[in-house]
């Protein structure tokens, strides 16, 4: 299997979500800035059977075909935000309404949007 450096596993999970047809995908750049992990791939999701399908999808799909799994997935689509955790890169997957108000990427707002 083919391994993906975080950079590009990053791109893949983007392209991945924007497949899936979720709301504005953005990835920030936390290297230097966070050592919680190097990447966040933040998206939205219009509805919870659309969030559930995201997260699961993005699981099964780098099982699959890069034998990589998430060291943990947190939250649940009735929370409104699902986070794929695969270390270096973190995948929120938020409603629209609480991406709006939790705001990561302002939170986050001096890490480069790549």
């Amino acid at each position: 299997m083919t391994t993906l450096s975080l950079f590009e596993l990053a791109k893949f999970c983007r392209d991945f979500v924007l497949e899936k047809k979720a709301l504005a995908p953005v990835i920030l750049d936390l290297r230097g800035i966070s050592t919680v992990s190097d990447f966040f791939v933040i998206c939205g999701a219009q509805s919870e059977p659309q969030l559930k399908a995201i997260a699961q999808g993005l699981e099964k799909t780098l099982k699959e075909r890069y034998g990589k799994q998430p060291y943990a997935i947190e939250g649940f689509p009735k929370s409104h935000w699902v986070i794929v955790d695969y270390g270096g890169v973190m995948v929120h997957i938020f409603h629209e309404e609480k991406r709006r108000y939790y705001a990561l990427e302002e939170l986050w707002g001096d890490a480069p949007r790549l």
